[in-house]
């Protein structure tokens, strides 16, 4: 009897998380607007002291896609890594607010085993929602920014 009461409260408690977790995921995107496109991109950085990233993606906006750089600049790092990252974009009414620097809303947040995620903007109120993947063995104490440039 014991046994089929805490299957029936196992049954009942994943059922209501999976109920629960699109709701709170929903509360989350309406925060941000609705998703207006999709990116890629694929980056390294090298630092000694002073640090630099360098990279390409694609952008998929209006059922296009389109190319860009990346770049950027770290204070006090020390080490090499390669990122590789998705992120679904927010508020980009029209192309050309895409180019520009990218700062940190709210900070990074490491997960675990080199995966991490961070809310990027720039000064056109463009916001990037950012899951990325890095190897390597990297420090850092803060990032300065990260430019985005559309390949002409």
């Amino acid at each position: 009897m014991s046994i089929t009461i805490n299957r029936l409260a196992a049954v009942t408690l994943g059922a209501g998380l999976a109920f629960a977790l699109p709701s709170q995921s929903a509360k989350a995107e309406d925060a941000l607007g609705t998703p207006v496109g999709h990116l890629t991109l694929s980056a390294q950085s090298a630092d000694v002291g002073v640090g630099f990233s360098w990279g390409e993606g694609t952008l998929t906006y209006g059922h296009h896609k389109y190319r860009f750089k990346v770049s950027g600049a770290d204070i006090a790092a020390v080490g090499y890594s390669k990122i590789s990252a998705h992120a679904t974009v927010y508020n980009l009414k029209n192309l050309h607010d895409f180019d520009g620097t990218y700062g940190a809303l709210n900070g990074e947040a490491t997960l675990d085993r080199g995966l991490g995620g961070a809310l990027l903007s720039n000064s056109n109120g463009v916001k990037l929602k950012l899951d990325s993947v890095t190897r390597g063995a990297r420090l850092a104490a803060g990032a300065q920014g990260l430019t985005f440039t559309l390949e002409k």
